[in-house]
Parts: C-alpha cells; structure tokens; sequence
C-alpha cells in the first residue's frame, strides 16, 4: 500500500513539468510579427504630391505679383535669350498657356511698332526675338566699329579672326599662328560669347573653338561664308601652314 501511495505524487510531479515547458516555447512565434513598418511605407508615398501642387501654385503667384505681370516676364526672357525662342518653350517656362503668351508676344510686338522704340520683336525661324531696329543700324553699325571693337585687345582681334577663319581650330594651332599662348584670350573670348567649343580633334584629343551666332550677328552677317577674304586679314597663316608652324594639335 505504502508503495502505491508513493508512486502516484511521483507520477504527478513527471508530468507537470514536462507540460509546462512546451508552454514556454508559443511566446518565441509572436516575434515575427515586425511586419508592421511595412505600413509606414504607403503613408510616405503621397508627399511629393502636394509638393508639386505647391511649387506650380508659388510660381503663378510669383509671376502675378511682378510689377508688369505675364508682360514682364516675357520680356524679360526675350532680353537673354541668344536665339529665337517659341512658344511653347517660352509657356512652359513661365507656367503660361501657349494662347497666353501668344497674345503678350503680338502685343508687345504691336506696342514696339507703334511707340517707333529703337528696336523690335520679331517672329523668325520658329520663334521670337528683339533686335535692333533696321532704322537704327548706321547708329549701330558706328557703335560696334568704334565701341565694341575697341573694347577687345588687339591681341583678342587676331585671335579671333585666326578662329573665325580657320574654324575648327584648337587653341594650339591658334597659338602657333600667333607665335604666342593664346590660352587666357581664348577664355576672353569664350565668356564674351564670340567662341565656343566644337568638339574634339579625333587625332590629338585636343578641344576644338569655332566662333559663335552672336560673332555673326556682331558683324551683320548671315554666315561665314560672307567673311571677307582672308588675304587682307591674315596674309601670313597660309604660309604658316606651308612652313608646317600651324600645328595640329
């Protein structure tokens, strides 16, 4: 009997222990449960939405607050631009309708004409530009000669019509022309918009200059081929390339 007894509690005691320690396990599978960030990702998405909105809004009421509106700022951009400039490009930059901008465009055309200002805005090659007035070009034709020209080295003069001649050209040949260095001219010249690169030499890798619209519409011409004869000019750079001092590079 007193063995019975005994067994029992020991069987009891086996068992309690061996239950409660597969209890212990289930807490380790709810740790996985870190997916929850995932959500965080679809609320971050709409920002940039309203960002853009903003900026659009910004921009039409900068443009309005502007002292002459739609008016000025067409203008305005019609004063840098080196080229002709369309329309559209020209809507899209100020965040104007095409029909928009069309209407300022023959207005200001319109207002020019009509006050005789001495210069207007012209519809050519696909878009729109300002230029001095055709009355006016003796005024600026002396200017150019007399003012402009002055302004540039003579150093800077041959250089550049060593360029517009010999187009492209690197500025080692240009320097070889001249006998000198021409690399601080050729920078003079790049900033004043009278030449600009072409490019590279497919040999020497050197980078090649050719002059630019704005050196043609300086001069009045319609392109290159209009540029004098180069004897008068530059007597000595055929010869140069005889004597082989040209260069290449």
């Amino acid at each position: 009997m007193s063995q019975s007894t005994d067994a029992a509690p020991a069987t009891a005691d086996d068992v309690a222990p061996e239950v409660a320690e597969p209890v212990a396990a289930e807490p380790v599978a709810a740790e996985p449960v870190a997916a929850e960030p995932e959500a965080a990702d679809p609320e971050a998405a709409p920002a940039p939405e309203p960002v853009s909105v903003t900026t659009e809004e910004q921009q039409s009421l900068d443009l309005d607050a502007l002292p002459s509106g739609a008016r000025g700022a067409v203008e305005a951009v019609l004063m840098v631009v080196e080229e002709p400039i369309d329309e559209v490009s020209l809507a899209s930059a100020l965040g104007l309708t095409t029909d928009r901008v069309g209407f300022v465009l023959a207005e200001l055309a319109q207002e020019y004409d009509e006050q005789g200002r001495g210069f207007e805005l012209r519809h050519v090659a696909g878009g729109w530009r300002i230029y001095s007035r055709t009355d006016y070009a003796p005024v600026v034709e002396r200017f150019m000669l007399d003012g402009q020209t002055a302004k540039l080295t003579q150093a800077a003069l041959e250089t550049l019509a060593i360029v517009a001649y010999r187009q492209p050209v690197s500025r080692a040949r240009v320097g070889a022309v001249r006998g000198v260095n021409v690399d601080a001219v050729m920078r003079t010249l790049v900033t004043r918009g009278l030449v600009e690169e072409a490019g590279t030499d497919p040999e020497s890798g050197a980078v090649l200059y050719r002059t630019t619209t704005q050196f043609l519409q300086r001069l009045g011409l319609s392109s290159l081929d209009e540029l004098p004869a180069l004897a008068p000019f530059l007597p000595e750079v055929d010869a140069l390339d005889e004597l082989g001092l040209g260069g290449t590079a």
